[in-house]
């Protein structure tokens, strides 16, 4: 018996070692490397063949420096407005939504961006709690070893935005046909209004709700900071200061 324990035991130790150092190599590796496949994109290619649709699958990266500046003021309006501020989580926002949702039918969700890019790059959809909990993993690790600029450009790369669309620049490619650096203000607003559900709201034919959200977070970017560039500095003060509508 106390073999088996001991056997047991090692594979449990053996077992968290190879997670953690290959969790933890995966976060370092995408500081730096491009990441040009997610689970999800898979998982969507799956479920086109079951359905016997047409598989569609777009996705280019794009640098950060190379969108449209818009784009990351845009989903910081509809997505996250704190995102310069906080370090993973917005317990603001999770308050807001708790308080919410004890008397909403509708419920809120209080995800931010880093927490978005740790679900869209490493894991699967669901709402489960073992997800949530490798999502707190990884929103963790990412904020530790990653610039907020990274954070935001893998974000801005690896987010679904329409049916097999993934990124930026596959979005503005099919549906605006221009490169993701010549977006419109108003283009980049309409993105980021199907964030929510991409694949039942279209920035190619935006319905009359989805113009309605697009016109908020235009102004909703008023009061956004100004993204800032790699390497410049971020603390609360200047990010609360520094308006992008001044």
């Amino acid at each position: 018996m106390s073999f088996i324990i001991k056997k047991i035991r090692h594979i449990i130790r053996w077992t968290l070692i190879a997670f953690f150092g290959s969790t933890i190599l995966a976060v370092v590796a995408y500081r730096f490397v491009p990441v040009y496949v997610t689970p999800l994109m898979f998982i969507r290619t799956a479920e086109q063949v079951k359905d016997h649709k047409h598989i569609r699958w777009h996705h280019s990266w794009v640098a950060l420096d190379k969108m449209s500046p818009h784009m990351p003021v845009a989903v910081m309006a509809s997505e996250d407005a704190r995102f310069l501020l906080h370090h993973g989580f917005d317990y603001e926002a999770i308050e807001e939504a708790a308080k919410r949702n004890k008397t909403s039918a509708r419920k809120r969700g209080a995800s931010t961006i880093t927490q978005q890019t740790a679900k869209n790059v490493f894991l699967w959809p669901g709402r489960t709690w073992v997800r949530k909990g490798f999502e707190t993993y990884f929103t963790a690790l990412i904020e530790l070893m990653w610039s907020k600029q990274r954070i935001m450009e893998v974000y801005l790369n690896s987010i679904e935005m329409g049916e097999g669309l993934y990124g930026v620049g596959a979005v503005a490619e099919y549906n605006f046909n221009k490169d993701a650096k010549d977006l419109t203000r108003a283009e980049c607003a309409l993105i980021a209004a199907t964030l929510p559900n991409p694949r039942v709201f279209s920035s190619k034919n935006p319905s009359k709700y989805m113009l309605k959200r697009q016109r908020r977070i235009q102004h909703e970017m008023k009061f956004i900071p100004k993204f800032p560039k790699e390497g410049e500095d971020i603390n609360p003060n200047t990010a609360k200061g520094n308006l992008y509508g001044k």
